[in-house]
């Protein structure tokens, strides 16, 4: 397939051997994304690759400093014992079909070139309430590797509750299976409203992540973010405002 609308910039060489791919992009309830900023921030992964096109949307963010910045995904790299972590993440992710295709087979050869052992996809399902502690489901294209997760407690039986996975997150599993890489996806439930942040999923999958990976990640950033997001939503996030729907997007690493 065609890839060369994807610029890729090889910002740092690290010597990676089959290491654990997992993405966290932008999708519903950023929960993805949420669980790899964390992941990144908390594990100090260093930045290894840019990735850019003009396929991306047309748009540019305001940054902390107040000034203009085009869209970013990232790979970052991180060495846990021997064990190799590569995470994806970024502001945004390819939003028609084609270029979604195009991003994740670059995505792929970047991946294999480093003899990528296994992927993990993150994401969330849409419910119509805030969950205290949203369920954590999962799925994949080898059912051998989706079983090793229920020791986790996170559910296996998908049909009849999500639709498709849209976007890199179902995709990877799809053109991963065809090059032979075994991928799994988690899911957390999370409020099913455009304006709401899923931390409380995130902070699932992250617990789920911890444990089958033995990852020493602190969880006591988000723990406040989700107490600071119920005091901004009035502890009600069912009846929740618009205005106070907007103040949770003022966490710290979203955006």
């Amino acid at each position: 397939m065609k890839t060369n609308s994807w610029n890729v910039l090889t910002l740092k060489n690290v010597k990676v051997n089959k290491p654990i791919f997992i993405e966290g992009l932008p999708g519903l309830g950023n929960v993805g994304k949420v669980v790899a900023d964390t992941l990144v921030g908390e594990l100090k992964a260093d930045k290894i690759v840019d990735i850019f096109s003009h396929t991306l949307p047309n748009s540019v963010f305001v940054n902390e400093k107040n000034l203009v910045e085009l869209p970013k995904i990232e790979l970052y790299h991180k060495k846990i014992g021997k064990q190799d972590f590569i995470f994806l993440t970024g502001d945004v992710q390819p939003m028609d079909e084609v270029s979604s295709y195009e991003f994740t087979e670059k995505i792929l050869d970047l991946i294999q070139g480093y003899n990528c052992s296994e992927i993990i996809t993150l994401g969330g399902i849409g419910v119509n309430e805030v969950e205290p502690m949203p369920k954590v489901f999962c799925t994949g294209n080898h059912s051998k590797f989706v079983s090793e997760f229920q020791k986790h407690k996170v559910n296996t039986k998908l049909y009849g509750i999500v639709g498709p996975i849209i976007g890199v997150s179902g995709l990877l599993l799809g053109l991963g299976e065809k090059r032979n890489i075994k991928a799994a996806s988690l899911l957390a439930e999370t409020y099913n409203h455009p304006m709401y942040i899923g931390l409380r999923g995130a902070k699932q999958i992250l617990k789920v992540l911890m444990n089958k990976y033995g990852l020493d990640v602190s969880l006591k950033q988000l723990q406040k973010e989700i107490k600071d997001m119920d005091i901004e939503m009035g502890n009600d996030p069912k009846h929740a405002t618009i205005n106070q729907l907007k103040g949770v997007k003022d966490v710290n690493y979203i955006g």
